[in-house]
């Protein structure tokens, strides 16, 4: 009797000990990257506060009419739906689409020759690559300054050289192509680098034995370009277009310290970013400029996605033709 009530008494005495060291093991493992959650909560602390409160604040802004003094009046969509109808706006997309076209073309064309001649054997390279990207490290808003005496319509140095070989005087920033050649030629300038140096990370991830091959089969120098190269380097250009397309749709800087912010003579050089900047900080309209802020939103993703479809459709049109043959 008396050896089964103490095993009786014991038995609870065990299992609550177990459950205990169960409960402490839990709490052990609940705590025990504790230190690694400290240690990275400053970027997610920051990108609340800097980042995804701004982000949502701009949304509820928009819903609103409110001149940064006063009271805010909630106005709902009205906002968005003066946004579809203004025609500022549009001409805003159509100069930043226009002024993206004539800069990327040909810094996309430069950056590749430029990268092709690093990746050879030339003397200085490191040199050489220093001296390319740093245009990219430089004030922009310095070289605007800069720019803005070289494109001088009177004392500029481009129309002095122009009119030193025959050419005559071309009016850079009061005609409407002339502010958007000015402004693609310093975006030109600012990012041939940047992308050279991507370019030329890509070139040397290429594979060696697939250019042997092509030169023990006597194809020559062009043919291997376009056979070999451009198609293994598919990737690194739909990498540079795509980027290229979210920063050329954000062109600031260069149009608000070049021609101020309206955007020169006729809204020629008036970007979407530069629209937003005039309309919240100049205007004091904050509620119509975040709505401003959105629709670029909604233009970036949605150009973005048709440019990164455009650039993959020859690769899925090469993959469905295996398919089909096989």
């Amino acid at each position: 009797m008396t050896a089964t009530s103490d095993l009786d008494t014991t038995a609870p005495a065990i299992d609550r000990r177990s459950a205990d060291d169960a409960d402490s093991a839990r709490r052990r493992r609940r705590w025990r990257h504790l230190p690694q959650y400290v240690a990275v909560s400053p970027f997610f602390i920051l990108f609340a506060v800097f980042g995804l409160y701004p982000v949502f604040y701009s949304l509820y802004l928009s819903l609103q009419r409110w001149d940064g003094v006063g009271p805010m009046k909630f106005v709902g969509l009205e906002n968005f739906r003066y946004l579809l109808t203004d025609s500022q706006f549009w001409d805003s997309i159509a100069n930043t689409l226009i002024i993206w076209v004539i800069s990327t073309v040909p810094m996309t064309v430069l950056a590749l020759l430029i990268a092709l001649g690093l990746n050879s054997s030339v003397r200085f390279k490191g040199a050489l690559r220093v001296a390319y990207f740093m245009p990219n490290v430089t004030s922009i808003v310095a070289m605007s300054l800069v720019f803005g005496s070289i494109f001088s319509g009177e004392f500029g140095i481009l129309n002095w050289f122009l009119d030193l070989v025959g050419l005559g005087h071309v009016p850079w920033l009061t005609d409407p192509w002339g502010i958007r050649c000015a402004i693609a030629i310093m975006i030109i300038w600012r990012w041939t680098g940047y992308n050279a140096i991507i370019f030329l990370a890509g070139l040397q991830a290429l594979p060696t034995d697939v250019y042997e091959a092509a030169r023990v089969d006597g194809a020559s120098a062009v043919q291997t370009f376009f056979k070999i190269t451009l198609p293994l380097l598919r990737p690194v250009l739909l990498f540079s277009l795509v980027m290229s397309a979210i920063g050329g749709l954000q062109i600031f800087t260069e149009s608000q310290v070049l021609l101020g912010d309206r955007g020169g003579p006729g809204g020629a050089g008036l970007t979407m970013v530069l629209y937003f900047y005039g309309t919240a900080f100049a205007d004091n309209d904050f509620g119509y400029g975040a709505a401003i802020a959105w629709g670029i939103f909604v233009v970036v993703v949605l150009f973005s996605i048709l440019n990164w479809r455009l650039v993959q459709r020859p690769e899925r049109g090469r993959v469905t033709v295996k398919e089909d043959a096989r």
